[in-house]
């Protein structure tokens, strides 16, 4: 999905796509998430919220607020909860599948380790994705080096020290307690406590880091801008700069397999054979 309310469908892993047959909005899309094989919620600027029930094939508008003049930029569905988050905090959230919709005031506090007397965290930043980890477990990362998480499924938030005052465009679960965290300037950083400390992994570009997936077999994939795409094979320890030589820009990914990427960016749709990664 994409520019003017562009929606395409595959059901053959990728090798052909088709545009949705019923879109209601020229709108440009930003994120998509299913709670499972037939209910999904799209999202995009101006506030649009999308819904389908037939897996992908039509849609229809449940929420819009082009007064606001903010995007959203993120959705995480899980079950019949869903949340969206965007631009200068905003924060909504839905019961039932994306049918209706809440909007709250974005509020996070530092964890209690950390707390002192007057702290208390709310914010007009962008908030740029929000991500499912075990459990009720949920991470967000955003502008200016935020990082934020919640153990209630979102009901509240803290807010996770940072290792970098740059924004983060995305955050990565992976097994137990770790993370990737990953922005601008090829930024990437691992934790292994559920965020309470960071370290810097090399990620051997200076380019801004979009997405990232899990790949079986403890694989890691992330794409980014410049064509980048770096491979780990040792569940992100390190990582394997693989660039794509024409250097046009990745937004976002889904593995097929161990050794294939399907990509959108600069390029439109695009399948990546990856290598075997360090």
């Amino acid at each position: 999905m994409g520019e003017r309310g562009h929606v395409l469908t595959s059901d053959n892993r990728g090798q052909t796509w088709a545009q949705a047959a019923n879109v209601p909005t020229q709108e440009l899309l930003t994120a998509v998430c299913f709670s499972d094989e037939k209910h999904g919620v799209a999202v995009g600027h101006d506030e649009i919220a999308l819904v389908t029930t037939d897996a992908g094939n039509s849609w229809q508008r449940t929420h819009y607020a082009p007064e606001a003049r903010q995007p959203l930029l993120d959705v995480l569905c899980n079950g019949l909860d869903v949340i969206a988050v965007g631009a200068y905090g905003v924060y909504l959230s839905s019961g039932d599948r994306g049918l209706t919709w809440t909007e709250h005031e974005f509020e996070a506090q530092p964890l209690p380790a950390q707390k002192s007397a007057d702290d208390e965290i709310g914010g007009d930043y962008h908030l740029n994705r929000i991500v499912g980890a075990s459990g009720s477990r949920l991470y967000m990362a955003a502008e200016a080096g935020h990082l934020y998480r919640s153990d209630d499924a979102g009901k509240t938030w803290s807010q996770l020290p940072s290792p970098y005052e740059g924004s983060f465009f995305g955050i990565l679960p992976l097994s137990g307690e770790s993370l990737l965290a990953y922005g601008l300037r090829g930024r990437l950083f691992r934790s292994d406590d559920g965020g309470l400390s960071w370290r810097r992994v090399t990620a051997g570009t200076v380019a801004m880091l979009n997405d990232a997936i899990r790949l079986p077999n403890d694989g890691i994939a992330v794409v980014g801008l410049s064509g980048t795409v770096l491979v780990s094979r040792n569940g992100g320890e390190t990582f394997e700069l693989q660039q794509q030589p024409d250097r046009k820009g990745l937004s976002a990914l889904l593995g097929v397999g161990m050794s294939e990427l399907i990509t959108v960016g600069e390029a439109g749709v695009k399948a990546i054979a990856i290598g075997a990664g360090k």
